[in-house]
């Protein structure tokens, strides 16, 4: 049996969500690190407002790209068959 036209697998939904998070997370910490001075020889390290900005911005990042925007890049990367 193959899914209906148009449904995506489960393992690329998954896929798609992990790769996401990883990239907003560690793009928008790096940029909000060094916007506020946070970036360290290992990488970044943020604390109380700046680590509560980086979780509004990934907030924002899956509920404007699923809702407003068509999807988030690597849905639109993933979900194309």
């Amino acid at each position: 049996m193959s899914d209906p036209a148009g449904q995506v697998a489960t393992w690329r939904k998954v896929l798609a969500a992990i790769l996401d998070f990883l990239m907003v997370f560690f793009g928008g910490g790096y940029a909000i690190g060094q916007l506020t001075g946070n970036v360290t020889a290992e990488g970044f390290k943020l604390e109380g407002a700046p680590a509560l900005l980086l979780f509004a911005l990934i907030i924002v990042y899956f509920v404007a790209g699923s809702k407003y925007l068509g999807g988030t890049v690597w849905q639109r990367i993933l979900y194309k068959t």
